[in-house]
Order: C-alpha cells, then sequence, then structure tokens
C-alpha cells in the first residue's frame, strides 16, 4: 500500500490503483493517522482537525463512521485499531512520501556537511521531486492550518540544501532564474537571498548581487524590523571583498589569511567578540530584595556545581525585571559574555530551540554552516563545543518547558544559566528555584510611589489603596497604572480609581501604550488545553474564596481526580494559587482577581486566534 501526503492526500494498491476516498475529512482522518507515525490519534485531536473548536454533538459518531469507511476502503491489510483515547493506524510494510522524503533530506544533509556534494544534490532532488503540490491539498481547512507550516518548513530548508549543493559545484548559471522567483515568494528568508547572490557574482553580476543585499535590507527592516543576519551580512562582504568564488559557501563569510578558521587555533578565542546582550534596566527596581539578594548569592557560587537557576510566577509578577536586575549586578562573574534570548514571539508563540541556538551561536561569534540550520542535533554539538569552559551568563526569558530549555543549556559548569517561566521545570532543583509571589499591599504602594511621587498618593491615600487594590498585587499593573497616572500630572489619583473600580472595564484600563496586562495573561491561557480552558472558564463566575476540587467538579460536571487535574495544571501555569488546606487535608485553590476577570471575558478569540478567521 502507498501513501501519499505531500499533495492531494491518496492511498494506491500495490498495482497503482487509486483508491476512492469521497470528502475532506475522510481525507483527513487518514493523513491524521498517518502524520502520528505509529501512535495513538486521540478523538479531541480529530475532532479539532475536522471541526476546530465547534465540533458537532454527534462528533465521536462521525469519526467512527470515518474510520469504518476506511477499512472498508483500505482493506485488512491496513488496521486501524481503536486505543484510547483514540485511534491508531498499523500499516507494516507500506511506503509513505513523507516518510521517504524525510528519509532522503536526512540523508542529503548529511552527504551535505561531509561536503559530498553531487551526491547531496541528486539526494536532495529525489527528496523534492516526491512534492506532488501543496500538501494535504484536499484536507480541512483545520488540517491544513495545523500541519502544513512545518512540511512546508521541511521543503524549503530542503530546497535551500539542493540550491547549496548545486552552487557548490559550480550549477550556479542554472541555478539563478530559480532563485530569483524563490527570493521574490520568499523575501525574507535569508539563506535563499544569500545563495541568489552568490549565483549572480559567480555569473559576473556584482551590481545585481548587491542590488539583492540592499532590497533585502530595507525587507527585513520594513517588515521585520529587523537588520540582516549573519548568512547575508556575510555574503555581502564576500561580494566587497571577492570573496565568493567556487571554494566559498553561500551565506558562510569568506575565509581570509586575518581570520584563523579553526575556533581551536591560537589567537582564535581572543579575536571573539564578548557578547553583551543584557537589556536596558526597567526602569528603577523596587521590591524584591530578599529574591535579588539570593540570585546573586547562587550566581556568584563557583564551587563546581552546575548554576541553573529558575524565576517563576505568574505572567506580570515580574521575573523579567529581577532576572535583568540580577544579571547585571553578577555580570563581572562572567568574563566570557553575558547572553540574554527571549524564548516567545510578540504573539506568546514559543520559539524552537534550533532558532535559538542559531541566533546564540552567532552572538558568540560561531554562525553555523547554513546546512546545520534545521538540525538541532548539530547545532546543540556545535553550541555545546562552542561554550564548554567558557564562562558565560545565559539568560533564557520566558521558557515554556523543559523540553525547550534542555537544548539551550551550555556545556559546562563554569556557566551559569537564569531561567524566567512561569511553570517550574524539572531540570531545575526546588532549592534554585525564586518562586515570585504577588505583592503585598504595602509593597504595592512602594512600587506606586517610586513611579508617580510619593505626594501624589499622600493626597488622597484612599485613592491610592483603592489602586493597589484593584491592581491585585500584580507587578505589571502597577507598573501601568503608575505609567498612566505619571503621563497625566493633572488627574487626581481618585479619578483613575473610579475608572479602575468596574470590573467589566478594569482590565481594558489596566493598559499604556504597548503594554496591557490582559493581553500578557492571554499569552498564558493560549498554551492551556482544552480540559484546563474549561475549568478556567467554567468557575470564572465563583467568587473570590478559595474552593477545593470537589467543588470544581460540582460546577463543571466533572469527576473529582478530573477537576483535581485540571486545577494543579493551572496551579502549575501560574492562573491559580493554593491557598492551604480544608479540615479534610484537601487542596484549596484561589484566583487572583485580574486572571478570575480575564477568564470570566474570555473568547475563543481569544485563546486561539488561529482557530477563528
Amino acid at each position: 500500500m502507498d501513501f501519499r501526503l505531500l499533495g492531494p492526500i491518496e492511498a494506491k494498491r500495490g498495482g497503482g490503483s487509486t483508491i476512492p476516498l469521497s470528502g475532506s475529512k475522510v481525507h483527513t482522518v487518514l493523513a491524521a493517522l498517518l502524520l502520528s507515525e505509529g501512535r495513538v490519534v486521540s478523538d479531541a485531536r480529530l475532532s479539532a482537525l475536522l471541526w476546530g473548536w465547534d465540533p458537532p454533538a454527534t462528533a465521536s459518531a462521525q469519526i467512527y463512521t470515518y474510520m469504518s469507511r476506511l477499512r472498508k476502503h483500505l482493506g485488512p491489510e491496513i488496521k486501524i485499531v481503536r486505543r484510547q483515547p483514540g485511534y491508531v493506524l498499523r500499516a507494516p510494510g507500506a511506503w509513505i512520501d513523507l516518510t521517504e522524503f524525510d528519509r532522503l533530506d536526512r540523508l542529503g544533509r548529511e552527504a551535505l556537511a561531509d561536503r559530498r556534494f553531487d551526491e547531496a544534490g541528486t539526494l536532495l532532488r529525489d527528496a523534492l521531486d516526491l512534492w506532488r503540490g501543496t500538501a494535504l491539498a484536499n484536507a480541512t481547512e483545520q488540517m491544513i492550518e495545523a500541519e502544513l507550516p512545518r512540511l512546508e518548513e521541511a521543503r524549503m530548508i530542503a530546497l535551500e540544501s539542493r540550491i547549496e549543493a548545486d552552487l557548490a559545484v559550480g550549477r550556479h548559471e542554472q541555478v539563478t532564474a530559480e532563485l530569483t522567483g524563490l527570493v521574490a515568494e520568499h523575501p525574507v528568508r535569508e539563506r535563499l537571498r544569500a545563495q541568489l547572490m552568490t549565483a549572480l557574482y559567480r555569473c559576473g553580476r556584482q551590481a545585481d548581487a548587491l542590488h539583492t543585499y540592499y532590497e533585502g535590507r530595507a525587507v527585513l527592516a520594513d517588515q521585520l524590523g529587523v537588520d540582516p543576519g549573519e548568512a547575508l551580512g556575510s555574503t555581502y562582504q564576500a561580494v566587497l571583498g571577492g570573496g565568493l568564488g567556487l571554494g566559498a559557501s553561500a551565506g558562510s563569510p569568506p575565509a581570509t589569511a586575518d581570520a584563523p578558521q579553526d575556533p581551536a587555533a591560537p589567537g582564535a578565542a581572543a579575536a571573539r567578540a564578548v557578547p553583551a546582550m543584557l537589556p536596558a534596566p526597567y526602569g528603577e527596581f523596587t521590591g524584591r530584595r530578599a529574591e535579588l539578594a539570593g540570585l546573586r548569592a547562587r550566581l556568584g557560587r563557583e564551587d563546581g556545581r552546575p548554576r541553573r537557576l529558575l524565576i517563576t510566577g505568574m505572567a506580570g509578577a515580574g521575573k523579567t525585571a529581577l532576572a535583568v536586575r540580577a544579571a547585571q549586578d553578577c555580570a563581572a562573574h562572567f568574563p566570557d559574555g553575558q547572553l540574554f534570548v527571549e524564548l516567545c514571539h510578540p504573539d506568546g508563540a514559543p520559539k524552537e530551540p534550533a532558532e535559538v541556538l542559531v541566533r546564540l551561536l552567532r552572538a558568540l561569534g560561531e554562525p553555523p554552516p547554513a546546512a546545520a540550520f534545521g538540525d538541532l542535533e548539530e547545532l546543540v554539538r556545535l553550541y555545546r563545543t562552542r561554550t564548554s569552559g567558557a564562562r558565560l551568563l545565559l539568560v533564557l526569558d520566558g521558557a515554556v518547558g523543559d523540553r525547550q530549555v534542555a537544548p539551550l543549556l551550555p556545556g559546562g559548569p563554569e556557566s551559569a544559566v537564569l531561567i524566567t517561566s512561569q511553570a517550574r521545570l524539572a531540570r531545575v532543583a526546588g532549592a534554585d528555584t525564586t518562586a515570585l509571589a504577588l505583592v503585598d499591599d504595602e509593597e504595592g504602594l512602594e512600587l506606586l510611589a517610586s513611579l508617580v511621587g510619593r505626594g501624589r498618593l499622600d493626597a488622597d491615600p484612599d485613592a491610592a489603596d483603592d489602586l493597589v487594590a484593584y491592581c491585585a498585587g500584580l507587578p505589571l499593573a502597577l507598573h501601568v497604572t503608575g505609567a498612566r497616572l505619571a503621563a497625566r500630572p493633572h488627574w487626581p489619583v481618585a479619578r483613575l480609581a473610579a475608572r479602575l473600580a468596574d470590573p467589566g472595564t478594569r482590565l481594558a484600563e489596566l493598559s499604556y501604550g504597548d503594554v496591557s496586562v490582559r493581553e500578557a495573561l492571554v499569552h498564558s491561557v493560549r498554551r492551556l488545553e482544552e480540559p484546563e480552558l474549561a475549568a478556567l472558564t467554567g468557575l470564572a463566575d465563583g467568587d473570590a474564596e478559595p474552593f477545593c476540587a470537589q467543588y470544581a467538579a460540582l460546577v463543571l460536571g466533572t469527576a473529582e481526580e478530573e477537576a483535581e487535574t485540571a486545577l494543579d495544571t493551572l496551579v502549575d501555569r501560574a492562573l491559580l494559587e493554593l491557598s492551604g488546606l480544608d479540615s479534610q487535608g484537601r487542596p484549596l485553590y484561589r484566583w487572583n482577581d485580574l486572571v478570575r476577570l480575564l477568564a470570566a471575558s474570555l473568547t475563543t478569540r481569544d485563546a486561539f486566534p488561529s482557530a477563528v478567521r
């Protein structure tokens, strides 16, 4: 049996006859089972791929019907087995075009890394020939939205690697037209633009190569607000210096007599720039004195033990500000540099470790070869080799979990890592975890006074107390409140307190410029699975008193164990707090007022914007 996903979804028998499958939903179910690579696909996952966030009441019955149709059409050699909580496909001996693409792509990039360019080009061309158009073309919109981006990215990396192999064997004239079209279609892919510059230069078109760079620099500034990266910048320098002959790789710095190519060669370390990436201070630092002292002590110790420190707490608790201040105070302990990297995009989506490693290696003066960009194992090897023995301070801001952090840990105990995350991490011991509690009323007033002046608060102490109460102990809310008052010196404190008094509009009022308390909290919600999101929104209409899992189960209509699991996950994500035990020894949970207001106002668009058009 042959299965094809890299184009319209198809199933073919060994003789080549296509099996008739009707409708996008049946094709989607088949594709979901094949993409799982022998793992169970849950009913919830199938429902999301078939109907998004608005499944019909008969979703389970319809999924069962689609499975029955597939079993009938595919025949006895393909087994579709019910395994809780979903289904799994067993197809021993089946050929799947995506699996074959992955195999050829991996072999091709290995050959490219070993400088076997002809072999690499052949393997990668064979991999790309498996594509028959847009992958999953006859699936549902939900599946296309969920799965197509990663498949297209894999195809683009394979295409860039194939072009690199072609350039290495002198096929610049043959690929110039192809590259021109690709750069027009993908104007912000720097590797493609660097390859086009290389091809143009080798065709004797130096002016066109420089124009391609200037055009790319403008596009990156306009669309992304960034400057060209190492690949594009080094290619530009190579064009100016005449260093793009056949021996040079597109996007890699040219070899010169003044730049040793062996990182271990004498003088290489001295030639590296020391990175200093810590951001500017977050205004006047107020409070958190005990936490800051503890972080300074841990970062300054040199006892040979790994220094992996975690600052955790809810969104807006001041984790980043504390981490930056601690890192700045201890920078002198790390003469080989201080690195800072944000692990989430502005919309809250987590960054892939490979993307972060490329940026870190560039900052360390070790830009990876173009062939390694999509190879996480190779990037980790290069990174740990570069950081081994170095006395570096690495700040990882906004980590979403251990899997994201693990590849980013440096290669020796001489370096220290300071991580901020809303969740606790298994890779960080409890003794090295600083959990930021919300500030009390006295600390809140101190923070507010540092922003607007003590005299202004003392002029109306009752209104000042109200402001602090409305901010619910969240430093971000207090900063926004202070910024609004500081920008309006003619406002009495009572005016803003009156605007925050209405719970229905409080979150909307807690924003200033690009900073919004609501958006900061929504980013946390977007990472929740469906059971936790249902618990968050389903319990939001209750009061602010602590409650137990038994109460939550009654409100949500679920089993107590299921409710407790969801509540514990919300605690781990810093969206609920533990508030002790009740008389029977059961955990009690407590809302933060701002989180409760957010949960009561949530819509599908807030939590899952990609699911709503």
